[in-house]
């Protein structure tokens, strides 16, 4: 009788194996699904369905928009939700060309210093100078209650920068080298050679970049004195805390209850980045990895 040469792993799964693999997937699918769900059933529930499932409402009898509209009508949603895009387009833009720049810089090794300038950025990994370290930085470069305080102080990622100097250092020397042979600058190799090849890793550490700057609210809380300026996360935190929020809702009573504006506000707060990640997953896998490789 003929043996299969492949290894274990290749072979086909027994279906019992199968209908066990199913029904963990399923459940685990299920689990990760249930709060999104919650979340969203409650957003759109009545304050009778609210207080009959006790504050959380997978499926609502009468679905109403009326948290959403409440959020909305008041235009510190509107604003803060502004806001956090301009934030996180600007700040993912400038700290991905942050990271490419020093991380291009890093991997030549005919750089002077370059090892130095890596094992400074890899200390901030390991050590943080502190809160009213970091305070006191950002006030004396005059960036309090500014936009820039927001992006500046997190501008580059350790994190991201070893993955990318990694990848950058994987690179075959000889196709570099040859450009260089052809007349190419650094800047020429870089933009015309290094970036298309590093497709995949740059796709993600822009995901990481925003969704850091669209999550943030520690720098806002911290550094932003002008209400004005919130970023959505912010203007979250203070629907979860308080309920309502500044002028969102006036002195007339809202249409809808207090926990289906916290699950709308929170709706909002996910759903953008939850659009833009199917786009950049297919180089998630690939882009860390061939990124960690080599260090």
């Amino acid at each position: 009788m003929a043996t299969s040469s492949r290894p274990a792993w290749m072979e086909r799964p027994s279906t019992p194996g199968l209908i066990l693999k199913g029904a963990i997937l399923t459940a685990v699918v299920l689990l990760v699904a249930y709060p999104f769900v919650g979340v969203i059933g409650t957003s759109l529930s009545a304050e009778s369905d609210i207080a009959r499932a006790g504050g959380f409402v997978l499926v609502p009898s009468a679905p109403s928009l009326a948290a959403y509209s409440t959020i909305f009508s008041g235009g510190v949603v509107t604003r803060a939700l502004l806001v956090s895009v301009l934030v996180t387009a600007v700040g993912t833009l400038a700290s991905v060309l942050a990271t490419i720049g020093m991380a291009y810089g890093l991997s030549r090794r005919e750089v002077t210093g370059s090892r130095w300038i890596l094992m400074v950025a890899l200390l901030t990994m390991l050590f943080n100078p502190g809160l009213i370290a970091n305070f006191l930085l950002v006030k004396q470069v005059g960036l309090i209650d500014s936009f820039g305080a927001l992006i500046l102080p997190s501008l580059v990622s350790a994190f991201n920068l070893v993955v990318l100097r990694s990848f950058f250092m994987g690179l075959p020397r000889e196709l570099l080298e040859s450009a260089r042979i052809d007349g190419a600058g650094d800047l020429g190799i870089l933009v015309r050679i290094v970036l298309p090849l590093s497709k995949a890793v740059l796709a993600v550490i822009s995901l990481f970049y925003a969704v850091g700057y669209w999550n943030a609210f520690f720098n806002a809380l911290l550094y932003l004195d002008d209400s004005d300026k919130f970023p959505l996360p912010l203007i979250l935190r203070t629907f979860v805390l308080q309920g309502r929020s500044m002028e969102t809702v006036t002195a007339a009573e809202a249409p809808a209850p207090v926990q289906a504006v916290q699950m709308a506000v929170l709706v909002v707060a996910i759903v953008p980045i939850l659009l833009v990640y199917p786009f950049l997953q297919r180089y998630f896998t690939k882009g860390v990895l061939t990124g960690a490789v080599k260090g």
